[in-house]
C-alpha cells in the first residue's frame, strides 16, 4: 500500500517524499537539492548571509535538512525529515556518521574549538537549528525569528565554550518545533575537555549515546503525529511505541565490563523513570551540563524532555549470556495526572468518568512498567575501570552570590487550551520588562507550576523548563516531591509536576542579546509557553 506520510487527524499531509518533495518545489529548487555533498559544497560556496568574515574556524562542516525514508519497523519504510552532514575542514571524526537511523550525525567537539556549519534547509517548511545546552550567540542560538525556508541556508559560527558533557541539537521554529522533531531532526553533541579526558572513564566503544523517543505509527508504519487533535497540542504528544537511536525494540550485545551511557530524553512530551528491572541503582555520573562532583546512587530517576542523564553501568557483574533491561516506571501519581491534563481516567488527577473518556487519547504505556532498551552480556571482556569515588569539582554559585535584590519569579499555568509564562504567551520579539537581564549577572529565578482550579480551563500539567544562553544549579524545590529527581549539577531543563515550584541560580554571561525560555513539552512551547529575555550591558 502506498505511504500516506505523517498524518494528522485532520488528513492534512505533514511530510511528503522525495519525490513529492522535488515535484512540490519545481525544477529549480530539485537542481539546488541535486548539489547535496557535491564540489559546490566544497567550493564553500553555501553560505549564510548572517557570516562573519573574520571568523577563522578549526572546523567547518556542511549539515543539511532532508526527506528520507528509513527501516524502523518490519514492513514498509518510514518517511522522516533528517539531519545528514559532511565535514569540510578539520577532523574527520568531528561528525560521526556510522549511525544509519534517522538521527542526525553525532558531533564531537571541543572545548576551544572554533566551529562554523553551513546549514541548508531543504525541507517544505521554515526551521532554523538550536544548539540545546551550548553558550552562544544569540544570532548562533535558532531563535525562531531566524528560520530559512525551503532552500535556503544560514551560517552558525561560535567557540565551543562549554565544558565536558552531552548536549543535543533540533529544530526551533515557532508552531512547529514539535512537528519536526517528532518527524525525525535532531541529533547528538558530544564536548569534550582536558580535564575530562583525565578521568579514568570508558571510551570509544564503551561510551554510547541513548536517544530515547516515542512514537506513534499508522498500518503503513508511517509516523502519526497528533492524532487528538487540540487535546494532543494541549497535554504534548505521546507515542506508543518507544525508540532509542531511532529504532525499535533496541538491543545491544555488550562487553563485561564498564559503560558510560549518555541518555537524552528526546521525546516530545513523555516524563521517564528510569531504572535497571533487576533492581540495582542506577549511578548517575553526569547531568545536562557534564559530570557531577561524585557518583550518585538512586533507585530511580524521572528524565523529562529536553534533559540529559549519564550513567555508570558495568557490566561485569552479570553472568555471560546474562542480560538488563533498562525499564520505565509508571511515574508518580501527579506526574501520570499531569502527562495528560489531569482527564485520563485511571491514576489521572481527576479519575474515571465522562471526563476521562471525552479528552485525552490513551497510550498503551501509561501507568505501567515498559522496556527502553535490552542489554546482553557477551563473554568478551571489557576495560577493567573502577568507579571514582569523585569526578570532578564544581564551581560554587549560591544564594549568596545572586546579584538581584529579589527573586525573579515566573508561574506557570494552562488556560483556555493555551501554556502561559506569567500570564502572557509567546510573541516573536516581545520583551517584558521583567525579562530584562544585566550582562554577567547571577540571578536567582523561581518557575511555580501553578495549580488554581480543575477542568477544561485549567488544567494541571507537567512543565520541563528550559532556559537558553545558561546553564544553572538547582537550589531548592517544593510541593509534590519525588525522591526520582536529579538536579545536582549544572542543569538547563528543570522538571516540575503540578503544584511544585523550583528556583535555579544562573550567571548570565558572555554574550549579549534576545534568547528564550520555555516549557520542553514541545506542543506546550508550540502553543505558546515560551517567552524571550534580552541579556544587556
Amino acid at each position: 500500500m502506498k505511504s500516506k506520510g505523517l498524518q494528522q487527524n485532520s488528513g492534512e499531509r505533514m511530510y511528503i517524499d522525495r519525490r513529492h518533495f522535488i515535484k512540490w518545489t519545481g525544477a529549480a529548487i530539485a537542481g539546488l537539492a541535486g548539489l547535496s555533498f557535491t564540489p559546490f559544497i566544497n567550493s564553500q560556496a553555501l553560505w549564510g548571509a548572517n557570516r562573519e568574515s573574520s571568523f577563522e574556524p578549526d572546523v567547518d562542516i556542511y549539515l543539511e535538512a532532508v526527506s528520507r525514508q528509513v527501516p524502523i519497523l518490519s514492513g514498509p519504510d518510514t518517511d522522516v525529515w533528517s539531519y545528514r552532514g559532511k565535514v569540510l575542514v578539520g577532523p574527520t571524526d568531528t561528525l560521526d556518521l556510522s549511525d544509519t537511523s534517522y538521527l542526525g550525525p553525532t558531533f564531537r567537539l571541543k572545548k576551544g574549538q572554533k566551529v562554523r556549519i553551513r546549514f541548508l534547509n531543504l525541507l517544505p517548511y521554515d526551521t532554523i537549528i538550536h544548539w540545546h545546552g551550548l553558550h552562544v550567540p544569540d544570532l548562533m542560538d535558532g531563535h525562531p525569528r531566524l528560520v530559512v525556508g525551503l532552500g535556503s541556508s544560514y551560517t552558525y559560527e561560535f567557540e565551543v565554550l562549554n565544558r565536558a558533557g552531552t548536549y543535543w541539537y533540533h529544530p526551533h521554529p515557532h508552531g512547529r518545533t514539535g512537528h519536526q522533531l517528532y518527524s525525525g531532526l535532531a541529533g547528538v553533541l558530544i564536548v569534550s575537555d582536558k580535564e575530562e579526558t583525565s578521568l579514568p572513564l570508558p571510551t570509544g566503544d564503551h561510551d554510547l549515546s541513548l536517544v530515547i523517543q516515542d512514537r506513534l505509527f499508522d498500518q503503513n508504519n508511517q509516523l502519526v503525529y497528533m492524532p487528538g487533535g487540540m487535546m494532543d497540542r494541549m497535554n504534548g504528544m505521546l507515542g506508543d511505541r518507544i525508540l532509542v537511536n531511532g529504532r525499535a525494540n533496541a538491543s545491544t550485545d555488550v562487553d563485561a565490563g564498564a559503560y558510560r551511557l549518555r541518555i537524552i530524553n528526546a521525546s516530545n512530551a513523555r516524563v521517564y523513570r528510569l531504572a535497571w528491572d533487576d533492581g540495582r541503582p542506577l549511578i548517575v555520573i553526569g547531568t545536562d551540563g557534564g559530570l557531577i562532583e561524585r557518583p550518585e546512587h538512586k533507585e530511580d530517576v524521572l528524565l523529562s524532555p529536553g534533559e540529559r542523564l549519564e550513567i555508570w553501568a558495568d557490566f561485569s557483574r552479570y553472568p555471560v549470556d546474562a542480560g538488563v533491561r533498562l525499564i520505565s516506571r509508571p511515574l508518580p501519581e501527579a506526574a501520570s495526572g499531569g502527562m495528560r491534563g489531569g482527564m485520563r481516567g485511571g491514576r489521572g488527577m481527576m479519575g474515571r468518568g465522562m471526563m476521562g473518556g471525552m479528552m485525552g487519547r490513551q497510550s498503551r504505556l501509561e501507568n505501567e512498567t515498559f522496556t527502553i532498551m535490552r542489554f546482553k552480556v557477551g563473554s568478551v571482556t571489557g576495560p577493567k575501570l573502577d568507579l571514582p569515588d569523585k569526578l570532578t569539582p564544581l564551581e560554587r554559585i549560591t544564594r549568596a552570590d545572586a546579584d538581584n535584590s529579589s527573586v525573579r519569579r515566573f508561574t506557570l499555568s494552562m488556560a483556555h487550551m493555551q501554556g502561559l509564562i506569567n500570564g502572557r504567551v509567546f510573541a516573536m520579539q516581545e520583551v517584558a520588562p521583567d525579562e530584562i537581564v544585566h550582562l554577567g549577572a547571577t540571578e536567582i529565578w523561581e518557575f511555580a507550576n501553578e495549580v488554581s482550579g480543575m477542568g477544561m480551563m485549567n488544567m494541571p500539567m507537567v512543565h520541563p523548563m528550559h532556559i537558553h544562553a545558561v546553564q544553572f544549579k538547582v537550589l531548592n524545590r517544593w510541593g509534590v516531591g519525588h525522591n526520582g529527581y536529579m538536579d545536582k549539577g549544572w542543569k538547563d531543563t528543570v522538571l516540575l509536576l503540578p503544584g511544585e515550584g523550583v528556583q535555579v541560580i544562573a550567571r548570565f554571561a558572555p554574550y549579549t542579546g534576545l534568547y528564550l525560555y520555555h516549557c520542553h513539552n514541545l506542543e506546550h512551547g508550540d502553543g505558546g509557553m515560551m517567552r524571550n529575555f534580552r541579556i544587556v550591558l
